[in-house]
């Protein structure tokens, strides 16, 4: 539009730009992303949250001012500790904005406490549950055989440990047998492997040709990244919970892990551990070594297959964006539980206070001439209120179910097994126009199981 000031000289008027609050929200929302990719920061933990999605949800806090922050589940299986409010943490993530509240957070890839070590604080919390729970007391333990026939290691077939405990078996009693259950000792599967092996000997307790009468658990020493396997709950359990005795012969005199205290017996080393059993050499049978062998080689082949396939798609950008799309509908889900829960406990409280009112006045009054009037209040009000609650519930079930089909429909796996496919040029550019490609141009097509590679022959855009 032309417009002319009061001296007659003409000017344009600047175009009004009108943005959707989507738009507005998502346009920020890159901006913030962009610009905060990788940002460390330093707080105090209210208001935390872990629902059964996995996910971590929290407030960070510092004076007067917070931030939420949002831990996806991927992330959050890997944390050595359980954050707690109060807790003073630094956290490391990519900082964005929540578009259905229009909120700013912290996708979160990493939290470290303030202080003490991330592992150390989860030793500190896995030692005080479970000697809470009765785990380290002296009156559950079991007595180790003085002259046990069979004995069985859960320990690395490399391990120099396993060596001296050998050693020292041969010299003391050559009339015992050993049994070796191969396991990583350390590692993000060292402790689920050691667990495993605990297990095994339990259950094959009936087979006498494979039935142990004592377990060994051991490993050499190391730091305490090294011996963190040996922290871990779920093999604590698993140790705690054996009919077999255990013996725990971990790391150095001067090392303690959780399994030292819930084992039967702590041994100082792996050697003073076969000084205490008076076990002698393992004979190992050949077949068993070579299937032991061969799981091993299967077993880091199908790690690095899926390595490379995980590192593959990663590598795609379409792939991405649409996993950031599922984490938001997840986080939308978990946001609408939340609120269903609370809007569910505000309905009890309003229920009891209204209850307590009730009561109060029936005490002012001749309980023998109003109490059948009240009772008959309250008997309605209770099953309108029931009514209520079990159709807003049925409503919110309704809604989070059509949510779920929904989510499903936006599944990138979905899309390709009804034939579609994702075409990708040789630059590693999505292919929405003809002319994106020449003829002679290599081409790979993503479909839902596998990918094609081909040359474009002739190019023709729609009109």
């Amino acid at each position: 539009m032309e417009l002319r000031d009061q001296l007659g000289f003409r000017f344009t008027a600047p175009e009004r730009r009108v943005w959707t609050v989507r738009a507005l929200v998502a346009a920020v929302r890159a901006h913030v992303e962009r610009e905060y990719s990788d940002a460390w920061v330093e707080g105090e933990i209210s208001n935390f949250r872990a629902p059964d999605s996995g996910h971590l949800y929290f407030t960070l806090k510092d004076g007067n001012a917070q931030i939420r922050v949002v831990m996806f589940s991927s992330k959050a299986r890997l944390l050595r500790f359980r954050p707690a409010d109060g807790m003073q943490v630094v956290v490391r993530g990519r900082v964005t904005i929540y578009e259905d509240r229009g909120e700013l957070q912290i996708a979160a890839e990493y939290i470290e406490p303030k202080g003490a070590g991330g592992l150390q604080v989860a030793f500190e919390q896995l030692k005080a549950k479970l000697e809470a729970e009765g785990l380290f007391a002296a009156e559950r333990k079991k007595a180790i055989p003085t002259l046990p026939a069979r004995i069985g290691i859960v320990t690395s077939p490399q391990a120099a440990a396993l060596s001296d405990i050998l050693n020292i078996l041969q010299r003391r009693h050559h009339t015992a047998n050993a049994v070796i259950y191969p396991a990583q000792v350390q590692g993000d599967f060292a402790a689920a492997e050691v667990a495993a092996g605990v297990r095994y000997f339990n259950e094959v307790r009936g087979d006498e040709s494979r039935s142990v009468e004592v377990i060994i658990v051991g490993r050499g020493g190391g730091s305490a990244e090294d011996l963190a396997a040996f922290n871990d709950e779920g093999l604590a359990r698993a140790v705690a919970g054996s009919e077999i005795p255990v013996i725990s012969a971990v790391g150095h005199e001067t090392d303690f892990t959780i399994v030292d205290f819930v084992a039967d017996l702590r041994a100082a080393t792996p050697s003073a551990a076969a000084e205490l059993v008076i076990r002698s050499r393992v004979e190992v049978e050949t077949q068993a070594e070579a299937a032991r062998e061969r799981l091993v080689r299967a077993m880091e082949r199908r790690l690095l297959e899926a390595r490379h396939a995980l590192m593959e798609r990663a590598q795609d950008g379409a792939f991405a964006r649409m996993m950031d799309l599922i984490r938001q509908r997840q986080q939308k889900v978990d946001d609408l539980t939340y609120r269903l829960e609370r809007g569910e406990r505000q309905q009890l409280e309003q229920m009891r206070r209204r209850w307590e009112t009730v009561a109060a006045v029936v005490r002012h009054y001749d309980l023998r001439r109003v109490l059948a009037g009240i009772r008959g209040e309250l008997e309605a009000g209770t099953a309108a209120m029931a009514a209520a609650m079990r159709n807003q519930l049925l409503q919110n079930k309704v809604r989070l179910e059509r949510m779920g089909r929904a989510l499903e429909v936006l599944s990138p796996l979905a899309i390709l097994e009804r034939g579609y496919a994702l075409v990708f040029d040789g630059a590693g550019q999505l292919v929405k126009d003809a002319e994106q490609v020449k003829a002679g141009e290599d081409i790979r097509a993503r479909v839902a199981r596998g990918e094609i590679r081909a040359t474009v022959k002739k190019a023709t855009p729609v009109e």
